[in-house]
């Protein structure tokens, strides 16, 4: 697999407050068990903990690439091909994309904790999805990557 021009990884990963509120439910649980003994409190704070904090980290482990040519968003993998324009949106226009302006036939990366995001129109007219939704820390960034990487492919 042959490298883009200007590669890109961003792992969208979840807020420090995720992380407390992960070990309050912890301590929650371990409240809960505290009749029953300090074994079980302990066993409950540890295992509740433990619980959320792998709740988290799952949902905190997505990732944003641009490899060769292709995005790989989560699970989907695009050619950049098939991408057309790519728009940086604010914080205002991410929120009125992910609202009222969505289209149900969309591809959403969404991650709430995020305020801005890319939206690239999707140009395969076998594709049914008009646009992917990423939330981003860098939109930027990630448009230049993705710019990049379709120059790339048809200079080849």
């Amino acid at each position: 697999m042959q490298l883009s021009a200007a590669p890109y990884e961003e792992r969208l990963t979840a807020p420090r407050s995720w992380w407390i509120v992960s070990f309050l439910a912890g301590v929650s649980l371990g409240l809960i068990l505290l009749p029953f003994g300090t074994l079980p409190m302990l066993g409950g704070l540890a295992g509740g903990a433990a619980a959320a904090a792998v709740v988290v980290s799952s949902y905190g482990s997505v990732r944003i690439r641009v490899v060769g040519d292709s995005l790989i968003a989560g699970d989907a993998r695009i050619p950049v091909t098939a991408l057309g324009e790519a728009r940086a949106l604010d914080a205002e226009e991410a929120r009125a994309w992910r609202t009222h302006k969505a289209d149900t036939r969309a591809f959403l990366l969404l991650r709430a904790y995020i305020p801005t995001a890319l939206r690239v129109e999707v140009t395969d007219p076998d594709d049914p999805t008009p646009y992917l939704y990423l939330s981003t820390r860098e939109p930027e960034r990630l448009a230049q990557a993705l710019k990049a990487a379709r120059t790339a492919r048809t200079a080849q």
